[in-house]
């Protein structure tokens, strides 16, 4: 694809897939209009880096489509003073997206591949205020820190209330839980120190974070 194409292909991305599925946070659009979503997919999809599509990055994992990811953005409210954790690291294109809008971000994945991968992309496009971290994630994250916003980039089989903790008062928590087809995009709010609200934004669907626990049984 040639670089004009490649910016036509990202124009309509922001236009025919982000802007209809209500993503207007201009500080979003301007991110996603901008950061090269071509140079953090697998080489051999890159002509599909601006499809609304999840692609495939190995493990069984995904990219996620552009407007999840703009969803996502537009729900955690990021701003330039804030400290963001996110949970899945993956391709790293998220990671800089958050990273643009965020004062640092701290990104966890399971898999070392995709963090040495996500490094080495990140660092190709000098972002710098990241750090990557190697763990398991799936039950929650307490490195002793508290965020002012966390993303979790895989899904939830069920709400539990391993990452609440970690969050400042005022913070925000944007996961999706649920089982597929329909999972269920949640925005929770720590309002005081033993108090969160919940809000429930939209349907989507996404890869079940590893190791996610799963308490109730299922009959089919």
């Amino acid at each position: 694809m040639s670089e004009m194409n490649m910016e036509k292909a990202r124009f309509n991305m922001v236009e025919q897939q982000i802007r209809t599925w209500d993503v207007l946070d201009p500080r979003v659009l301007e991110v996603l209009e901008t950061m090269p979503r071509e140079r953090f997919v697998p080489d051999h999809l890159r002509n599909l880096a601006f499809s609304d599509m999840n692609l495939p990055i190995g493990h069984d994992e995904v990219m996620l489509s552009p407007k999840q990811e703009g969803r996502l953005l537009q729900t955690a409210e990021i701003y330039p003073t804030e400290q963001v954790l996110e949970i899945g690291t993956g391709s790293g294109y998220l990671t800089a997206c958050i990273a643009h809008m965020a004062e640092h971000v701290t990104s966890v994945d399971y898999y070392q591949d995709f963090i040495d991968t996500a490094g080495d992309r990140l660092q190709r496009e000098a972002i710098r205020n990241v750090t990557l971290k190697q763990g398991d994630a799936g039950a929650g994250w307490d490195d002793g820190k508290r965020y002012d916003a966390i993303i979790v980039g895989g899904g939830l089989p069920e709400l539990h209330t391993g990452f609440h903790h970690s969050l400042t008062i005022g913070g925000r928590l944007v996961l999706i839980v649920g089982e597929a087809p329909i999972m269920e995009g949640l925005l929770i709010t720590r309002v005081a120190e033993d108090q969160w609200s919940t809000e429930s934004l939209f349907d989507t669907w996404l890869p079940t974070l590893v190791n996610a626990p799963r308490t109730r049984e299922f009959d089919f």
